[in-house]
């Protein structure tokens, strides 16, 4: 038998992935803007754009993945544990605006969210000189 639990940790990893394929889009995105917008003055700031965007979704993404790991333990030990408290345990530790930007400025500068923006920048930079 399934439980709650059980169903949310489904639930939430095909999200979590779903997460990882929208970044890949987003970057498949910035790539296409690179090729296809011919003015660095629009191109730069539409890659800034995808950067942020894609930032916010790994965001988005790491709290799915903070809850999947709340919830792992609770599934293996077989306790007892409240399900379906992804909003209201995050709504519960809400950080203000400028500490939600500091998270989404945060997750921009990770590596695996930062690349490839900086180097399809310089590129546009270097071309257009």
């Amino acid at each position: 038998m399934t439980t709650a639990l059980q169903q949310e940790w489904l639930a939430l990893q095909g999200q979590h992935e779903r997460y990882e394929a929208l970044a890949l889009g987003v970057k498949l995105a910035g790539f296409a803007t690179v090729v296809l917008v011919p003015d660095p003055r629009v191109t730069l700031p539409l890659l800034a754009l995808l950067w942020l965007q894609e930032a916010v979704l790994k965001t988005f993404q790491g709290r799915l993945g903070d809850r999947l790991l709340a919830i792992e333990p609770a599934i293996k030990s077989g306790e007892a544990a409240a399900a379906m408290q992804l909003h209201s345990d995050w709504a519960a530790g809400r950080p203000r605006s400028a500490a939600l930007l500091a998270q989404y400025l945060k997750s921009a500068l990770r590596p695996t969210v930062a690349l490839p923006y900086p180097v399809l920048m310089a590129l546009v930079v270097a071309l257009s000189a």
